[in-house]
């Protein structure tokens, strides 16, 4: 899916276009007032004050009609630079306007942006001409607040996109139409993934059993392999006291992604927004020896962070998630093989769970922020030296970012292009020499003194609600066998000639742990095969009178046309091999 916002010339053309509705709002809503109307990834939208009126489909069909007209009329659009007196002269009936003049810093350029009879304060920069814009689509409209905050002034906000053809917007709407379909909200809210309630808070995800059955798999997967490479897993409290954050450094570097502190007796506490300062107390339990290391903690622990409203999105994006997290406690000169088995793993995973549209960005300090990271110039420079030569070392391809690095050290960062939307992180690999510092952990070297172990954060699935948003999307909610909630659906023709032996089969399917639903429902049979279909089960057994008489089953999988005969034993072997190819 393209990014209008980071696409110069389209976000130019969808930046005009957003004008141009709002001259067409203004024809038709005299009393309109505009607060903001800014270029997102998917086109633009703007926020309007309608005296109080709300907006309808019909309202929509009238201001695309009147932007056609206007876009067809051709009017030039003009710049002009103006004064704040002369600006606030211009929109003095217009808080929205007057308070974004307002807050405008003294020495910036003022301008604004004329198209016959509309003009609008702007930034910039537009088209040479509305002519241009006769390529777009209202979207769909919604309510919003002034400032998106809900105690302000409820407004109305329209969405569009604009291209500069015909062509181009209608492969674009399709794109629209498909991430539609794939969104993880949708499936999650159509297959009983998960749910939400804003009883139980935004942000809040509750999994359905159906979602807890990916959950374990996933996360039994995960931790099966990290058991065979030595991890070893912990549980600790999804909350800690605000000293161990101060004693991290969270608390000066991380503190406004933090849930508030809580007071209970005399001590203060917060909802942990990572890990790592739990491990770091686990492995200061006792003392170790150099033969102890490498020590590697493993946990899905459970985290709190304070996002945005704005920024929710399903379980991709929450309050409250799982990391897959991991932390090994190394000597300097073990640096190197860990990360390469942490790279190794991760290919690994990537490999079976057919994740191929990735590639690795290593995340830098930027040297003139003073204030995000960790003062120690000599250990950043080793830190950052160390990674950057694993990886020229291993063969990887990578893109070093500048200014992305964690506050205590350099990262390897995963980046996934998902079925739709933009690219985000899914694995992390984290180097720190900062953490265990601060916290003064030690080991007792060959020669018997103190030394400071080097920690290595990282996290393969990442977080494991990012990562079920991410397949439900990539496989448009048909998951793979060994992810399905439900794995076969058994639908006897006629529940008073083959409900038992349909029961016989479904008995012999779980007894080898096969996840089965038996559909004895009073309903016809071609209903309850679309059902099944609809609800994406992997495969469907279809038992009539002839399965019955020579004891077979007869099958189809999803999407499939063909019924395919087998013997129970040959169909129960064939799943087997699938759930351990994890195809």
């Amino acid at each position: 899916m393209i990014n209008i916002k980071e696409d110069e010339n389209l976000s130019k053309l969808n930046h005009s276009c957003a004008h141009l509705m709002a001259q067409a709002v203004k024809h038709l809503f005299p009393e309109a007032k505009f607060w903001v109307g800014p270029v997102i990834e998917e086109g633009f939208y703007y926020d309007m004050d309608l005296n109080g009126q709300t907006l309808s489909e019909e309202d929509l069909e009238k201001i695309t009609k009147e932007m056609k007209k206007l876009a067809k009329d051709g009017k030039r659009i003009i710049r002009k630079e103006i004064s704040r007196d002369e600006a606030l002269e211009m929109f003095k009936n217009d808080p929205y306007k007057v308070d974004l003049i307002k807050e405008m810093p003294d020495d910036e350029v003022i301008s604004c942006y004329t198209q016959g009879d509309f003009t609008d304060l702007c930034r910039g920069p537009h088209v040479e001409s509305v002519k241009e814009l006769k390529h777009f689509k209202l979207l769909k409209f919604s309510g919003s607040y002034y400032k998106g905050d809900s105690k302000n002034k409820p407004l109305q906000r329209i969405y569009g996109v604009c291209f500069k053809s015909e062509e181009e917007l209608d492969e674009y709407l399709k794109l629209l139409e498909e991430a539609k379909e794939r969104d993880h909200r949708k499936l999650g809210k159509e297959l009983g993934i998960f749910m939400s309630s804003d009883l139980v808070g935004k942000g809040l995800p509750l999994y359905l059993p159906n979602g807890y059955i990916i959950w374990e798999e996933l996360e039994n997967y995960i931790k099966d392999k990290e058991k065979k490479l030595g991890y070893k897993h912990v549980l600790t409290p999804p909350l800690g006291s605000v000293s161990l954050y101060k004693t991290s450094g969270h608390w000066d570097h991380y503190k406004e992604n933090m849930f508030p502190k809580m007071k209970v007796d005399d001590e203060e506490f917060v909802l942990r927004p990572m890990n790592c300062p739990h491990h770091m107390m686990i492995y200061a339990n006792e003392m170790h020896s150099y033969r102890d290391l490498p020590i590697r903690i493993g946990e899905i622990g459970r985290d709190c962070r304070f996002e945005a409203s704005g920024a929710l999105k399903g379980i991709e994006r929450a309050r409250t998630f799982c990391q897959n997290d991991a932390h090994l406690f190394v000597t300097k000169e073990q640096i190197g093989t860990e990360i390469e088995n942490v790279i190794k793993l991760i290919k690994e995973v990537y490999e079976e769970l057919n994740i191929t549209d990735y590639h690795f960005e290593l995340s830098l300090r930027d040297k003139s922020d003073k204030q995000k990271y960790y003062p120690d110039d000599e250990m950043w420079e080793y830190a950052e030296d160390t990674l950057r030569n694993i990886l020229n070392d291993a063969h990887i391809d990578y893109i070093e970012k500048i200014g992305e690095a964690a506050f205590y050290g350099p990262k390897l960062d995963v980046q996934v292009k998902p079925a739709v939307g933009p690219i985000y992180t899914l694995s992390t690999c984290q180097l720190d020499f900062c953490l265990p510092m601060k916290f003064d952990l030690n080991y007792i070297d060959n020669l018997g003194e103190k030394k400071t172990p080097v920690v290595i954060h990282r996290a393969i699935l990442g977080s494991l609600d990012r990562f079920i948003a991410y397949i439900l999307e990539e496989y448009k909610g048909a998951l793979p066998l060994w992810l399905s909630p439900i794995q076969v659906n058994i639908i006897p023709v006629n529940n008073e000639y083959h409900l038992e032996y349909a029961n016989k089969i479904k008995e012999l399917l779980e007894k080898e742990n096969i996840r089965v639903n038996l559909d004895d429902r009073n309903e016809k049979l071609g209903y309850k095969m679309r059902e099944s279909v609809i609800k994406k089960i992997p495969y469907t057994l279809i038992l009539g009178q002839k399965e019955k008489d020579s004891e077979k089953i007869s099958y189809r999988k999803y999407k499939s046309e063909d019924t395919i005969e087998l013997s129970s034993e040959e169909f129960l072997e064939q799943l087997k091999n699938e759930i351990i190819k994890k195809k």
